[in-house]
């Protein structure tokens, strides 16, 4: 399966989670916010899997004055 990820081309294995994305790319599962095709996916929800051609953007928290 193939989903776009912050602009990026991506592939996965089929029925894939946000949760597997986000460690397949290893990130940290917290400090981040996802969102699929525009619509936020809360951390408890991460277990919705994704579609081909999913557009995902996620963005990491920085702290800063």
């Amino acid at each position: 399966m193939s989903v776009i990820v912050n602009g990026e081309h991506t592939r996965l294995a089929p029925e894939s989670s946000v949760g597997d994305l986000v460690a397949v790319l290893e990130l940290p599962d917290r400090g981040i916010a996802v969102a699929v095709d525009g619509e936020v996916v809360p951390r408890g929800r991460w277990d919705r899997l994704l579609h081909n051609d999913a557009r995902i953007e996620i963005v990491t928290a920085v702290q800063g004055g």
